[in-house]
């Protein structure tokens, strides 16, 4: 039975039979559409931009920085070729080890800052979803840049590579590393 493109993410990856683990976040994590490129229909709501493709999403968190503003076909092409070199790496679906890496890189706890008569005192509280998927989301595209600034690797192999680790849960991968420290410092802020 053949795929008809309309189903298939980059007209290569099936995205039908992928599902969300994590309870916590799979309300948050939308990939049943293949377009990604919406053109920001998701603004007209405040938080209409968890309808939007967890791939779009991720190529709007790999715009953020002064050289990359406003240049997503750039990051659309970053993320196809590295989805690309994820497939030939794992044999796996690209799209699967996203969402894998995004569970796993979200942090479950962080901190805020309450004042008492001009003290501030850190206090943990729990993350809220939407956050958890933001801040993997930005800690993937973040790991990324480090990883690829002066150096030889491509970007989008950097890319690569740290969603492979990050879906593995490596802790030597900056998107775990990140989540980590913040949980840590809420752990001791409790």
């Amino acid at each position: 039975m053949p795929n008809d493109n309309n189903s298939l993410l980059f007209g290569k990856w099936e995205i039908a039979d992928i599902h969300v683990e994590d309870p916590g976040v799979k309300r948050y994590v939308h990939f049943e559409s293949p377009a990604i490129l919406t053109g920001g229909r998701h603004a007209r709501q405040q938080f209409n931009k968890s309808n939007l493709s967890i791939v779009e999403r991720l190529t709007n968190k790999l715009m953020r920085g002064q050289g990359n503003t406003g240049k997503k076909i750039k990051a659309y092409g970053t993320i196809k070729k590295s989805f690309e070199t994820i497939n030939k790496r794992t044999k796996e679906n690209p799209v699967k080890l996203l969402i894998q890496a995004v569970e796993n890189a979200g942090p479950r706890e962080e901190t805020v800052r309450l004042k008492y008569g001009g003290i501030s005192v850190p206090k943990a509280v729990d993350t809220a979803s939407q956050r958890r998927v933001d801040l993997a989301l930005m800690y993937i595209a973040q790991g990324a840049k480090k990883t690829a600034f002066k150096s030889k690797r491509t970007f989008d192999d950097c890319l690569a590579s740290e969603i492979i680790a990050a879906a593995k849960n490596d802790v030597h991968s900056f998107s775990i590393s990140k989540k980590e420290e913040k949980e840590r410092v809420a752990k001791a802020a409790r």
